[in-house]
């Protein structure tokens, strides 16, 4: 045993050492013959038997030792996985000739628990006739796996049964701990007297609940007094609006400010029209419409809120100005006119500027596409210049590649030769091992029978002892319990009661809960509709705002129309005209360029052209004054907006 437990650790050193990607198997093996020169010639022997068979059926024994590690032996370490590969190579290939006394004595020399979970795993017939097989199967012929291998290990499996069952018994014995002597006292159950089934008592009658008054309706409806309250207001709110609205339209003459020279404006003339009030539909989400615009406008309660208290704040700042001007404060109509004309000039200065710079942007384009033509002819010059030098380096990169080619064929040739000498080796010796298998084949198959036969009885016992026990089970016994809802348990607890009282008051107290919600429902319910009618007043007052400050702004925009009018088109720079020069010249030297081979000259733009564009420019340069002054405007918002449509 010791003999053999030391070969196993000298191989199981040595297949550590071989790693598969940079060694190589033979020279592995002559590396190996040469360490083991001091040992005798049978250890040499049995050492580079076990060494040469591992690295030769290294894809078989990794399947099965890698499946081991993933099923039953997640908890044995890594180191021991060379281990494992002898046990199965000597399981596979060296049983029939080592025989059954040697393969016990080689395993009982190894770890009692790891020799035996491998084992158990290695021979069980529902391993090794399924997976294993299908496994091996995709590296070999199923034939050859099915006569070589697997057939084999089933003739084994009884006698390594035995080794298991032998090996778990040794383990058992040296995990379990020393019996006592001392003598346990067993405990006995206690004869006690079967108390009698206490009497059902009578029921006693459910008192009836009075019937309750209903709530009277009028207790959920506001009092009368309340309502001709909200309509007094409500009517009051709507005259002090109107009156306001008139106040607005006929405001007096010294609160409009105006200059020296402008004619007053005649009241009778301008009298704007009264609209009706826009219409409501939701509370919470408002939508009203705009006088003389069919599209909707939609506002929410905070939109609307700070809407009302927007035009709140402007009739409050407007009505403090008129009390000012009825008090005799001054006019700033000439300092206004000064500062309208200063800032015209001013936005005349920066629409010139901002041209400018538009005709330096334009002219720093043609400039770049200019660059940019050159630079594209000097890329096509050096392109055509790499193409040649590729084409160059791929004809001799083509020749290097035949010549290799050629090497690589004649060296395959040489390889083929020499593998065709192994495998006529290995083939005699396969011949050899089946000759001395078939002999053992006849004897593994007795003992099978007789197994068999053996497993039918143990089977056939335990058929009639389940029967036997299925038929104390269906004897007829008793396990029901009556139970009395109506009844007390008497615990002697304070407020104990039966299961029927228990039930009559949560139906009770599910009525209370029910009533108390219906309340917080209708009161809710009362204030959802006095918010509603917040909303509504205010979104009249915004609407009438609203129409209010769409006429006087209209009125605003029209007399500033005017005097943009009149005051005329703005002179045209002299920078701008000569960038656009520039611009025209680099522009016609870029076409040139761009078609070398029709160069048209330059031709001059005819006076009724130059004119069209000079208009058109004039034309822009308004458009985008207005455009500024517009977003310039204090009032012009919204609700300036809404009013202009």
């Amino acid at each position: 045993m010791a003999y053999h437990g030391k070969c196993i650790e000298i191989a199981m050193k040595h297949l550590d050492r071989f790693q598969p990607e940079k060694d190589s198997p033979e020279q592995f093996l002559e590396a190996a013959a040469a360490s083991l020169q001091t040992l005798s010639p049978q250890k040499q022997a049995f050492i580079m038997e076990i060494l040469s068979g591992c690295l030769e059926y290294r894809k078989l024994l990794t399947i099965v030792v890698d499946a081991f590690y993933v099923r039953d032996g997640r908890l044995c370490p890594r180191a021991d996985y060379s281990l494992f590969e002898v046990l199965c190579y000597l399981a596979m290939f060296q049983l029939e000739d080592l025989g059954f006394q040697v393969f016990r004595d080689v395993v009982q020399a190894q770890p009692t628990h790891k020799a035996c979970k491998f084992l158990r795993f290695l021979f069980n017939p529902l391993n090794l006739g399924s997976w294993i097989k299908d496994e091996w199967s995709l590296v070999y012929e199923t034939s050859h796996v099915k006569e070589n291998w697997i057939d084999p290990l089933m003739r084994w499996q009884p006698e390594i049964q035995e080794l298991i069952d032998q090996l778990q018994g040794e383990l058992t014995s040296q995990l379990s701990p020393p019996k006592s002597k001392t003598k346990v006292t067993e405990p006995k159950e206690l004869s006690l007297t079967t108390p009698r089934p206490r009497a059902i008592p009578v029921p006693e009658p459910v008192p009836q609940v009075a019937e309750t008054r209903p709530v009277p309706r009028s207790t959920y409806q506001p009092p009368k007094e309340q309502r001709l309250l909200e309509m007094t207001k409500r009517y009051d709110r709507w005259k002090a609006e109107e009156l306001l609205l008139q106040a607005n339209i006929k405001e007096l003459r010294c609160a409009v400010p105006r200059s020296r020279g402008e004619p007053q404006l005649q009241d009778s003339k301008k009298k704007p029209r009264l609209r009706l009030p826009p219409r409501i539909l939701k509370a919470q989400k408002l939508t009203f419409y705009v006088p003389n615009d069919n599209a909707p406008v939609k506002l929410n309660t905070a939109a609307i809120l700070r809407e009302g208290a927007l035009y709140q704040r402007q009739v409050e700042k407007e009505l403090q100005r008129v009390d000012r001007l009825v008090d005799g404060a001054g006019d700033f109509s000439e300092f206004l006119e000064w500062q309208r004309r200063m800032q015209a000039k001013d936005r005349e200065e920066q629409l010139a500027a901002g041209e400018v710079r538009r005709l330096r942007g334009k002219l720093s384009h043609e400039e770049a596409a200019l660059a940019r033509q050159q630079v594209a002819r000097e890329k096509r010059r050096m392109a055509e210049l790499k193409k040649e030098e590729t084409a160059e380096r791929m004809q001799r990169c083509a020749e290097r590649r035949l010549q290799e080619e050629r090497s690589t064929k004649e060296l395959v040739e040489q390889v083929m030769e020499t593998q065709k000498n192994v495998r006529v080796a290995q083939t005699e010796l396969r011949k050899g091992r089946r000759r001395i298998a078939q002999g053992v084949t006849e004897e593994n198959r007795e003992l099978l029978q007789r197994s068999a036969e053996a497993a039918k009885e143990e089977q056939r016992r335990r058929r009639a002892l389940v029967s036997q026990l299925r038929a104390l089970e269906f004897q007829p016994m008793r396990r029901g319990k009556l139970v009395d809802l109506t009844q007390t348990p008497g615990h002697g607890l304070e407020g104990e009661m039966s299961v029927v009282e228990l039930r009559e008051r949560l139906a009770l107290l599910k009525e209370t809960r029910r009533r108390q919600e219906e309340e917080r429902r209708d009161q809710i319910i009362q204030g959802k509709r006095a918010k509603s009618q917040e909303l509504r007043d205010t979104v009249e007052q915004v609407a009438l705002c609203r129409a209010a400050m769409g006429r006087s702004a209209a009125l605003r925009w029209e007399e500033k129309k005017a005097r943009w009018a009149a005051a005329g088109a703005p002179s045209q720079d002299e920078r701008v005209l000569e960038l656009q020069r520039r611009i025209q010249e680099k522009a016609a030297e870029r076409r040139a360029r761009a078609a070398p081979g029709h160069v048209p000259a330059p031709r001059a733009m005819r006076p009724k052209q130059r004119a069209q564009l000079e208009a058109q420019r004039r034309l822009e340069l308004e458009r985008s004054r207005e455009r500024w002054l517009r977003a310039q405007q204090p009032g012009c918002g919204p609700a300036r907006r809404l009013g202009a449509a």
